[in-house]
C-alpha cells in the first residue's frame, strides 16, 4: 500500500504499481523523508540546471539580467543556508520567482515586467526566506518522493541525484517549482522578506504594492504564490508591521 508521504502527494498513481514498484517506491520516499541537507543541496543542484536547460535564461547583457544584479546588489554578500546566491533571469511571460537550497535564485522576465525594483526585492526577499526557514527542504523531499514513487532507483555513491534519470529528475523539478506552500510558511517569509529588507535599510513598502499587484492578478490567486492566506490579506499584514515600526 502507499506509504502516508505517498498518500497525500499522488494516491491515484499508486494504484497503477505492481508489489515490487511499489516497494521501491516505498524504500525511496523513506528515504526522502530524511534527506540530509547536503543531499538537498545535491538535488537542488540537479534541479537547477535541468530547469536552466529547458529555460531560456537572459544573457549578461540583457537589460533583465542587468537590471537584476542591480536589485541583487541590495542584499550584499549574504548567502543562503551557506550556499552562495546563483541567481538568473529566464525570458518568459509567466510571473514568478523562486530559490533553492543550494542557493539557485530565478526569476522570470514577466514578473520583472510586473513589479518595480523594490517590488522584485521583497519578492526575491521571500523566496530566499522559503529557503531560510526550510520550507524549501520540504518542497524538494516531496518532489524527490514523487520522482521516487515513479520507481526511482536507490542513490548509489555519494550523490543522490545520481539515482535519478533525466525523465524522474525533470519530473522532481516540475514538482519544485509548481510546489504550494502552506499557509504558516507563507506568512513566516513574508516575515522574513521583511525583516530582510528592514536589515539590509531597503525599502519595505515594496512588499505591500507588491501583493496589491499580485492581487489585481487572476482574482487575487497568482499561481505565483499560494492564495492562502490571500494577497490582499498579505498587503495587509505588511503594512501594519510598517505602521507598527514607525
Amino acid at each position: 500500500m502507499c506509504t502516508a508521504l505517498a498518500a497525500s502527494v499522488f494516491l491515484a498513481g499508486c494504484s497503477g504499481m505492481n508489489a515490487d514498484s511499489l516497494l521501491s517506491a516505498g524504500s525511496n520516499l523513506a528515504s526522502a523523508v530524511s534527506l540530509s541537507d547536503t543531499e538537498i543541496v545535491q538535488l537542488s543542484d540537479a534541479a537547477c540546471k535541468d530547469s536552466d536547460k529547458s529555460s531560456k535564461i537572459a544573457p549578461a547583457g540583457n537589460k533583465y539580467s542587468k537590471r537584476l544584479t542591480k536589485i541583487m546588489k541590495g542584499f550584499g554578500n549574504m548567502d543562503l543556508n551557506g550556499q552562495k546566491i546563483n541567481y538568473k533571469v529566464y525570458l518568459t511571460e509567466d510571473v514568478n520567482a523562486w530559490a533553492m537550497g543550494n542557493g539557485c535564485v530565478r526569476v522570470y522576465s514577466g514578473l520583472m515586467d510586473l513589479m518595480n525594483d523594490n517590488e522584485l526585492r521583497g519578492v526575491i526577499g521571500h523566496e530566499m526566506g522559503h529557503v531560510a526557514l526550510g520550507h524549501t527542504k520540504k518542497a524538494m523531499q516531496t518532489a524527490y518522493a514523487v520522482a521516487a514513487a515513479r520507481d526511482a532507483a536507490n542513490a548509489s555513491g555519494n550523490n543522490i541525484a545520481t539515482a535519478l534519470n533525466s525523465s524522474q529528475l525533470g519530473d522532481m523539478t516540475e514538482a519544485f517549482i509548481n510546489a504550494q506552500f502552506s499557509q504558516s510558511q507563507e506568512t513566516s517569509a513574508d516575515d522574513y522578506s521583511f525583516d530582510l529588507l528592514t536589515e539590509k535599510k531597503m525599502n519595505r513598502e515594496g512588499l505591500v504594492t507588491a501583493f496589491q499587484k499580485l492581487a489585481e492578478l487572476d482574482g487575487g490567486e497568482s499561481s505565483m504564490f499560494s492564495s492562502h492566506p490571500s494577497s490582499p490579506d498579505r498587503a495587509a499584514h505588511m503594512q501594519e508591521r510598517i505602521d507598527a515600526s514607525k
